[in-house]
């Protein structure tokens, strides 16, 4: 056994840089990008399956942060869909789910053009 950690992609929509930006807790910041960089080695820690292909880092730090995500097929891409807090759960899982099935069809229309 190596020990090798295969770090994987994580890319960013504009809702989740629009979020992440406009924190203003520095230390929320740094905790947020850390679970992330964590996710993107394979450690989940703790998340949450929300259905239709979301999943959700929940961070029990300040209002109780929360980090919408995918996972690519191959299981090499992560894809940070938006972000929020518990306050506002309900409604970003509902804006998360959207936001993946708006990009899927989107792909495949794509693909039917070609």
């Amino acid at each position: 056994m190596s020990g090798d950690i295969h770090k994987r992609t994580a890319k960013q929509t504009a809702a989740y840089r629009c979020w992440f930006n406009a924190m203003l807790d520095r230390v929320a910041k740094s905790i947020v990008a850390s679970r992330v960089e964590r996710l993107q080695m394979g450690l989940y820690g703790d998340v949450k399956p929300c259905g239709e292909g979301v999943s959700e880092i929940r961070i029990d730090f300040g209002p109780g942060y929360r980090v919408y995500y995918t996972e690519a097929l191959d299981n090499t891409i992560l894809l940070l869909l938006m972000g929020g807090d518990k306050s506002t759960q309900r409604r970003d899982i509902k804006d998360a789910k959207k936001m993946l099935a708006d990009m899927k069809q989107l792909l495949a229309e794509r693909k039917r053009k070609t």
